[in-house]
């Protein structure tokens, strides 16, 4: 049976080795990502409280109310995505036709114009709700590729970690040398416009090379037709490991997010150095690439859910071991090491779990959704995300912050250290408890097997 550019059909994706080549292609996109996410995580609520001039608590309203209705939304390009049809594929075409409007959406996104604080919060609110959107719109038919492209459990995990290495290398980069371009381009609203406008000029150049190097492979074998949105929401609500990848995902994102925004925060009023962020905006990446590449041998020897649970131990370790003095630079860097450790499993195998959940969505219901299951990994980002960035506004609010002081309020303080110290412990302790439930792992060979020999052989 033939094929045509960018797509396999029949049973290709099956058993197929995946080359280095179209590993590193793909991975590649997530580089460009997550630059950008990181970016996001890490600065914008800063960039919004001490540059654009947005008081916090408004912060944490645009950015709860924006990740809550875009996520919502993210299900809509979830089923655009699967009644998608093209000789390139259902997923690939989309990098294709958002990479530039992503790039132009960050561009706008770290622009402060002077239209008063009023004019700051209307325009922060429609380029964040552009942005997302747009971000949803490559992410998850990025994301969806993965089961895509090969239905081989172990190499979708390998795929997966080639993918988180150059992600989170992008996301060390963007951490490392932000504020330095910043403050070369002379700081301010300029140097930050500058900056971005650079990365939201080379981030469709990134996605290029994904879609110049990669193919979709596999095709359903229950389901030949498109699935209206009902059903499909239907049967994503009969797949029980989705939820619990969903939830146990949400919490990640939320407790990930918290850490993230705050940085910058306990860097200048808890350690009062804020060139430190640096450093601890590496120690929350970095450490995840090494464990990226401890994760395979031990997800080969005792599985994915496993490791994954052994690393939500570890950085429960790294949550606990700042109590001993929150304001020692020492030990917060090793706390902030081991809790980010701790998350290079759910990392390594986010995808992996999800497209695992595809399988067994289409053995549960008979329908094959991979841009809803996806779009589920938008969701819980965005939602995690965005409830991260509404909590740490709304709480230095609360706590009293005023954006540009030199020093806080004792209040301002209490509030930045209980997210910083406590929330992580809750948190991680919930990820323990959803992990504990997902016993797919163990079945998932006899549905695959189950799932082939439904598949029809193709015409000669």
């Amino acid at each position: 049976m033939s094929s045509s550019a960018g797509i396999d059909n029949g049973n290709a994706g099956y058993g197929e080795k995946l080359s280095l080549k179209e590993r590193f292609g793909y991975a590649v996109g997530d580089l460009s990502t997550n630059v950008i996410f990181t970016a996001i995580s890490t600065f914008l609520t800063f960039f919004y409280t001490d540059i654009a001039g947005i008081s916090a608590g408004a912060v944490g309203t645009i950015f709860l109310v924006t990740r809550i209705v875009d996520g919502i939304l993210d299900i809509g390009i979830g089923a655009l995505v699967d009644r998608t049809k093209s000789r390139h594929g259902k997923a690939r075409p989309w990098i294709k036709w958002m990479a530039v409007p992503f790039g132009l959406s960050v561009m706008v996104l770290f622009t402060a114009p002077n239209v008063g604080e009023t004019g700051a919060i209307i325009y922060a609110s429609v380029t964040y709700f552009v942005c997302m959107m747009i971000y949803s719109a490559i992410n998850i038919p990025y994301s969806a590729m993965n089961s895509l492209m090969t239905q081989d459990p172990y190499q979708r995990t390998v795929l997966n970690i080639t993918r988180m290495v150059l992600s989170l290398t992008g996301g060390v980069a963007i951490s490392m040398f932000t504020m330095p371009v910043v403050n070369a381009f002379g700081g301010g609203k300029m140097g930050w416009a500058l900056t971005f406008g650079i990365i939201g000029a080379v981030s469709p150049l990134l996605y290029a090379i994904t879609y110049k190097t990669t193919r979709e492979r596999v095709k359903p074998v229950v389901v030949q037709k498109d699935i209206p949105l009902r059903k499909g929401a239907r049967a994503l609500l009969r797949n029980k490991y989705w939820i619990i990848v969903l939830l146990f995902s949400i919490i990640l994102f939320l407790n990930t997010g918290i850490s993230s925004a705050l940085n910058i925060y306990y860097a200048q009023y808890i350690l009062h150095d804020p060139g430190l962020v640096a450093a601890l905006g590496i120690a929350s990446i970095l450490p995840i690439i090494v464990g990226i590449l401890l994760c395979a041998p031990l997800m080969k020897r005792i599985g994915k859910r496993n490791t994954i649970l052994v690393g939500c131990f570890i950085t429960l370790a790294g949550s606990l071991l700042i109590l001993v003095d929150s304001s020692d630079f020492g030990i917060v860097l090793i706390s902030t090491i081991l809790k980010t450790l701790g998350v290079a499993p759910a990392v390594a195998t986010g995808s992996a779990l999800l497209a695992d959940t595809v399988e067994y969505g289409e053995w549960r219901t008979g329908a094959r959704t991979e841009g809803l299951i996806f779009s589920g990994a938008s969701l819980a980002s965005k939602i995690g995300s965005g409830f991260g960035g509404a909590i740490v506004g709304w709480a230095l609010a609360i706590g009293g912050y005023v954006g540009g002081l030199s020093e806080q309020s004792d209040s301002a303080i209490t509030a930045i250290k209980v997210l910083y110290i406590g929330f992580p412990i809750v948190l991680v302790l919930l990820q323990i408890g959803f992990m504990m439930m997902y016993t797919l792992e163990k079945k998932l060979p006899s549905i695959v097997e189950e799932l082939q020999s439904l598949s029809v052989p193709s015409e000669k």
